[in-house]
């Protein structure tokens, strides 16, 4: 069977593996595994957006589902309005943070979360059969619009509220939180400085929110003396943080400080967190009441494990936070709001940063044949046994092994012919000799596979 959909949905180059016969497909597979009823639409700010949008919606109707068109979209717009409309389920045309000549299909339940593998599985059975429902004429989906902009904002001051306003720079990446996270951030009375906030499939910065793309941010942020610095990616299901002094925040400080001031507002409980975060999350939030549980890496697995521990917050190392107080969709626009109204609480970002323990992490790329990894992943469980003092291990995404002063991740890619190794130690050398440790380990894995 062929497989279309990664870990986040479908992600392929535009007309070679994304064409739009392809969504035209997916709209039929979609519709004729829901059967009836109705799907919210959107995408983001790519040049291919209207082609692939227009094509998945075709097949939709031509199932009889009928289609609530929300155009241009941020993925969090698009989350919100599949709840809010009542929908039987939502699909964001995007390929979030990967580089304009991209994009993709992602789906969305009922309750915002995205479609599990175990629901791309059931879609890819159909499109490889290709026995799609095909509605009569008088029975064709119906096409309507709508613009869920002003609910979105009016539900989010429901729950977030200043007193008084800040000075914001946020830079969308020309993307789709352009139509949405500067007129938030506004409403929330904060003066706003829009950074590449004008729609465009020509990205002018790397989409993914790092340090080295938000070097704009970083210097507006400190020559204009804002408070903050808000970034997103393509479809803002990420955020990066810029503080008060011009510094990007480190994602694993940024979780850390946000599940701390989670814990604050709605009370203690679990955090969801990937099996690549590191200690500093549990060391912080464990004295304010807070459990860290970890899952697979992925958006997806974490919206599962929030519904299944009954979680306060879900968050990767990575800027993808699921807010469950509010939807089970990533949204990088509420988080922007939430950081604002943290800092309206506690005081400047850079001084909230500085409560956040800070330890060494490395990361290291090693060249893997795709058919090599299962049997290297083998070999690495065996021999980790005889090769690091551990305490416990956790094999759900890879296998991490850690006692209390370090862990190790060894991690096959999804995407690339890579294995991966991410490790924490409290010291540089300690670390170091970690890596050196791993990365034979992997090396050995590989030749013997």
């Amino acid at each position: 069977m062929v497989k279309y959909f990664g870990t986040s949905g479908i992600r392929e180059v535009v007309n070679e593996k994304l064409t739009p016969d392809l969504a035209l497909k997916v709209g039929k597979a979609l519709g004729t595994y829901l059967g009836e009823g109705k799907v919210v639409v959107g995408m983001d700010t790519r040049t291919s957006g209207e082609m692939l949008k227009n094509a998945l919606i075709s097949g939709l109707l031509s199932t009889g589902i009928d289609v609530i068109d929300i155009g241009l979209s941020p993925t969090p717009l698009t989350g919100f309005a599949i709840k809010l409309y009542e929908a039987d389920a939502g699909v964001t045309i995007t390929a979030s943070h990967n580089p304009p000549e991209y994009n993709g299909i992602k789906v969305w339940q009922p309750n915002g979360m995205a479609y599990t593998s175990e629901m791309e599985n059931d879609l890819e059975r159909i499109l490889e059969e290709e026995k799609f429902h095909q509605a009569p004429w008088n029975e064709m989906g119906e096409l309507t619009k709508a613009d869920p902009k002003k609910e979105y904002i009016k539900r989010a001051l429901e729950m977030i509220g200043l007193s008084k306003g800040y000075k914001v720079v946020v830079d969308c990446g020309n993307g789709a939180g352009s139509i949405l996270s500067p007129y938030l951030q506004r409403e929330l009375g904060n003066e706003v400085v829009s950074l590449n906030s004008h729609p465009s499939g020509f990205f002018v910065r790397e989409l993914e929110p790092n340090a080295k793309s938000l070097e704009a941010l970083s210097k507006a942020v400190k020559s204009l003396g804002a408070d903050v610095g808000i970034a997103h990616d393509g479809d803002a299901d990420r955020i990066g943080v810029v503080d008060d002094q011009g510094n990007f925040v480190e994602y694993e400080v940024m979780l850390s400080l946000i599940s701390g001031y989670i814990l604050r507002k709605f009370g203690k409980g679990k955090i969801i967190t990937t099996v690549d975060a590191g200690f500093a999350l549990d060391d912080y939030v464990k004295p304010l009441g807070g459990e860290v549980v970890r899952v697979k890496v992925g958006d997806v697995a974490v919206a599962e494990g929030v519904v299944g521990e009954n979680a306060v917050f879900g968050g990767e190392p990575s800027g993808t936070w699921i807010i469950p107080q509010w939807n089970l969709t990533p949204d990088g626009i509420f988080a922007g709001a939430l950081v604002l109204e943290m800092i309206d609480k506690f005081g400047p970002l850079s001084e909230l940063a500085k409560e956040v323990p800070r330890y060494v992490t490395l990361r290291e790329k090693i060249p893997c044949p795709n058919e090599k990894k299962a049997k290297a992943m083998e070999f690495i469980k065996r021999e980790a046994l005889q090769n690091f003092e551990y305490k416990r291990i956790i094999d759900i995404d890879g296998i991490r092994i850690e006692n209390d002063e370090w862990w190790i991740l060894f991690r096959p890619s999804g995407t690339e012919p890579i294995m991966r190794i991410t490790l924490e130690a409290h010291t540089k050398e300690k670390a170091q000799e970690l890596m050196e440790k791993a990365r034979a380990l992997v090396e050995r894995a590989i030749k013997e596979a």
